[in-house]
């Protein structure tokens, strides 16, 4: 009898310790007040030569419209843009047609040689930031280089990060399929770009649930390469 107290206990012991851990562990829920875009480096001579560098493209665009239509802060970096060009203009259509408006998306970009975004200037750009993000939803290219090393050092400030993966490339598939990887293994959160619009809506009641809904659809339509590749593996 006295042993299978002791066991009973031990249970009820553990049990407490696993839901106070859950409690404390972050497990990723995105909201709008507290969740800031980064799009990295998605360049005009970059293009060509990512592995499906058109879906980054047409997946940043589509992330930075959900971003502008639920008014949650972006912004963006370019390295070294006298060699590699600045950011691909298809990003910047506010429709997601190319040509289809004048108006344009409008969001902060900043020039960089550093491999991570966190420059001192993007550092300060988040800071002045109301409420202070602790969410980023981080995309752009490459995987291996400058998204994973921007995704290390906002983990290591305490940062929640979400990896859009079907907006993350690299030249090489495999860069890109072990930078994955490394990130989460280091505690960013894998996602995809339906997912988070989805997520930072939380209810088909939200005011923009319609427009956003329509963007999803039209999305949706856009043959993206990392969802091709996901069915033939299927």
């Amino acid at each position: 009898m006295l042993h299978q107290r002791v066991v009973l206990l031990l249970l009820l012991t553990s049990d407490a310790a696993a839901m106070t851990s859950l409690a404390t562990r972050s497990i990723g829920k995105l909201t709008p007040s507290s969740s800031c875009f980064l799009i990295c480096d998605v360049q005009d001579r970059f293009r060509s030569i990512i592995h499906h560098g058109d879906s980054v493209v047409s997946t940043s665009n589509f992330l930075l419209r959900v971003a502008s239509q639920l008014n949650i802060p972006a912004l963006g970096t370019e390295q070294y843009p006298k060699a590699f060009g600045k950011t691909c203009d298809d990003v910047f259509n506010l429709t997601g047609e190319s040509g289809a408006s004048e108006s344009k998306l409008s969001f902060p970009i900043y020039e960089k040689k550093l491999f991570s975004m966190l420059t001192p200037e993007v550092s300060s750009h988040i800071q002045t930031l109301s409420p202070p993000p602790t969410s980023f939803i981080l995309f752009g290219i490459e995987a291996h280089v400058c998204v994973q090393q921007t995704c290390l050092d906002l983990l290591s400030l305490g940062h929640e990060v979400h990896i859009v993966v079907d907006g993350t490339s690299s030249q090489s598939p495999l860069d890109r399929e072990i930078a994955l990887q490394r990130m989460s293994q280091s505690g960013a959160f894998m996602t995809t770009a339906q997912s988070v619009a989805f997520m930072l809506m939380g209810s088909a009641e939200h005011g923009e649930f319609k427009n956003v809904s329509k963007m999803i659809v039209e999305h949706g339509k856009v043959n993206n390469g990392f969802h091709e590749a996901a069915r033939s593996n299927l």
